[in-house]
């Protein structure tokens, strides 16, 4: 790390910054009225810009920072005050950008417009106007950057984001300006893409032209710095969770490896940083060689919870199963946490709804239990109870679309062709993805059903019933035995054999299942919050499991479970064909950070993720934590400012996490190996 590098770090560490920001929103509601929802929306985004004030940071070479904490707003002929948050979960079309300079984009934009024939006429004329508004706040920055800005940065501007950049720095600066104008026009969780696909051009321009690696490094190390200082901003669910995230490597249809040097850099950059944004995904497969595994092991020790590992060997089969196109399906990225999409082209609802497997069996139970004379009759109650929940996702989410976004549509593919906007599924995939919430607290509580009921007797059906109503009260001697029942992620065959008939029902209830968008449905095994949501409207489960208590986080053994050892816990999370599953989800596990401490021990962890993708696994997140380290942060957070967890999808500031997050965290399994 150069010493100008530390500089720009330590300023963003201190935060300051944040303290030269203006507060208050604007009001535009006389100036929107009239106009129609793309109208309003590009008012907002232009309004924003106008009011939005250019400055440079010490020792920033990329600028583009946010002066503002609030946002334009309207309030319409109802009184309802309207700055919501506009389009997330996806990944622009960045190599396009890049390709065209915003002045090629908007070129384009006109050239779709007369062809048009004034068909789409709402949708040009607000597209036009957002990107008339993001180039003149650039030319602003520009005029501000010759006489108050370090000399490249002006340089830089003088072409970018107008052209198109000739430079890794000036790619590097068109995407902060990029980035900075969709987040002052709202958009939420839009992640980096491939970066090391589409970025690796100008990276090796620069080495042909002589430019030391060195200096690149510095410039990337320096550009993901500059990713970190709006994160506060976000309005989501906790600090950090903005979505920044990129994918590496990958291999095409033509099974050829793309990890290159400039992934390395990244990988390289992310370690010396140790910051939780961008978010490093790794797309891996059976042919990865051995020393990929333990780079990423080596970042996973900082305790950053990444690389989240993407198996291409499942997730590209699988898209094509759901009607990609092969060679979208072979530029998958994911679109924030770990919901696969494609870069450019997917403007998919990725989480529109869940399939809560607990209550679906808790609800069976009662209806069902005693009549069922059978532990299969049971279990054909609650696959017709999955099988009905998923019916209702798919006949409830009519109508459902992103707000109006004509800026992001901008960037793309299918809307500017088509003068849709995203909240009209003008993008090329319009899919609706599904979480699946708490699977192995359902599989343990038909287990424990099973074991307790049918084949050991121990308990009558109607005692169990009452134990669950009455959350265990007055029944803790029945608990504690469905407690001691077969758990999954312990390699049992029987056990996850239940988890298997549970999302093979959900996958074939939900999979292809059209939508009213001109896509379709598609099953996954993320949770994301849900874990916490969900679990707290869900009575006692006979899985141990008290009322509202929290299920495992996503595709993960559940926190009453406590499986033998690490890789009896991989091999029952990859009993599946998980290509049936992807709309993502991955199983995360946690390590006790001595498992770290010595190459012997980085070596296993690798070879652990070696044998979760040679296994057919589909998504995995390691992370390493200390439980002592944990409960002292809770007890002196003054003393552990900087300690990053992984959450689920996105990792973050332990003591700045709600203490429901915390606790979840504590209580998940740490395995030695």
């Amino acid at each position: 790390m150069t010493e100008h590098t530390k500089k720009l770090l330590e300023y963003l560490q201190k935060g300051d910054y944040r303290k030269e920001r203006v507060r208050g929103e604007i009001d535009v509601s006389a100036e929107a009225r009239g106009r129609s929802e793309l109208r309003r929306d590009a008012l907002l985004f232009r309004v924003m810009l106008e009011n939005e004030t250019p400055g440079i940071f010490p020792y920033d070479l990329f600028g583009f920072r946010r002066s503002r904490t609030d946002f334009a707003f309207y309030t319409d002929d109802s009184g309802k005050r309207n700055a919501q948050w506009s389009a997330g979960n996806l990944t622009p079309d960045y190599p396009r950008a890049l390709a065209l300079g915003m002045d090629g984009l908007r070129a384009d934009l006109l050239t779709k417009k007369e062809a048009d024939g004034g068909a789409h006429g709402e949708f040009y004329a607000a597209a036009l106007e957002t990107v008339d508004a993001a180039l003149s706040y650039a030319d602003r920055y520009r005029d501000f950057a010759e006489a108050n800005a370090p000399e490249p940065l002006f340089r830089a501007l003088c072409r970018v984001p107008r052209q198109k950049p000739e430079s890794f720095y000036e790619a590097c600066v068109f995407l902060q300006f990029i980035i900075f104008t969709l987040r002052c026009n709202r958009n939420t969780h839009l992640g980096l893409g491939r970066f090391d696909q589409y970025m690796l051009p100008f990276w090796r321009a620069d080495v042909r032209k002589g430019v030391p690696e060195e200096t690149l490094f510095e410039t990337l190390e320096e550009f993901f710095i500059s990713q970190n200082f709006d994160t506060d901003l976000y309005q989501g669910m906790q600090l950090g969770d903005n979505g920044q995230s990129l994918m590496l490597g990958g291999y095409d249809l033509d099974g050829n490896d793309r990890y290159n040097e400039l992934s390395d850099a990244v990988m390289r950059a992310s370690l010396e940083l140790r910051l939780i944004d961008p978010k490093i995904n790794l797309r891996v497969g059976k042919k990865t060689p051995a020393d990929r595994f333990i780079l990423g092991t080596r970042m996973t020790r900082q305790g950053l919870g990444f690389p989240q590992y993407s198996n291409d060997d499942v997730v590209i089969p699988g898209l094509i199963r759901l009607g990609y196109a092969p060679e979208d399906a072979a530029d998958y990225t994911v679109a924030a946490c770990w919901e696969f999409t494609i870069p450019g082209k997917g403007a998919e609802i990725v989480n529109i709804d869940q399939m809560v497997f607990p209550k679906v069996v808790r609800r069976e139970l009662f209806a069902h239990l005693e009549e069922s004379e059978t532990f299969e009759d049971l279990l054909e109650y609650v696959k017709l109870g999955v099988a009905y929940d998923a019916g209702e996702i798919v006949g409830k989410r009519k109508g459902v679309h992103y707000p109006a976004s004509p800026y992001l549509s901008v960037l793309i593919e299918g809307c500017a062709g088509s003068g849709k906007d995203v909240s009209e599924y003008g993008a090329k995939y319009n899919n609706f993805g599904a979480h699946g919430v708490g699977i192995a607290n359902a599989a343990d509580s038909l287990a424990a059903v099973r074991e307790v009921i049918y084949e050991k007797r121990e308990c009558t059906k109607r005692e169990l019933l009452q134990a669950l109503e009455k959350n265990f009260e007055g029944y803790g001697k029945l608990r504690n035995r469905l407690l001691s029942c077969p758990k999954m992620g312990s390699d049992d065959d029987r056990t996850d054999g239940l988890a298997q008939v549970l999302l093979e029902t959900y996958a074939a209830a939900l999979n292809g299942k059209p939508n009213d968008a001109g896509g379709v449905f598609r099953a996954g095994t993320g949770s994301a919050h849900e874990y916490y949501y969900s679990a707290r409207n869900v009575g006692a489960t006979p899985d141990g499991r008290k009322a509202g208590e929290m299920y495992g986080s996503g595709f993960s053994p559940s926190l009453t479970g406590r499986p033998t050892g690490p890789l009896s816990c991989i091999r029952s999370f990859t009993k599946f064909d998980m290509t049936r599953l992807v709309n993502g989800g991955p199983l995360s596990m946690e390590l006790h950070d001595s498992v770290f401490r010595d190459e012997d021990g980085i070596e296993k962890v690798a070879g652990l993720v070696t044998a979760f993708i040679r296994l057919g696994g589909h998504q995995l997140q390691l992370n390493s934590v200390n439980r002592d380290v944990l409960l002292d942060a809770q007890a002196h957070p003054e003393a552990h400012r900087d300690l990053i967890v992984r959450v689920w999808g996105w990792s973050g500031y332990f003591v700045e996490l709600d203490r429901q997050y915390q606790e979840h965290i504590l209580r998940r399994t740490e395995f030695l190996i």
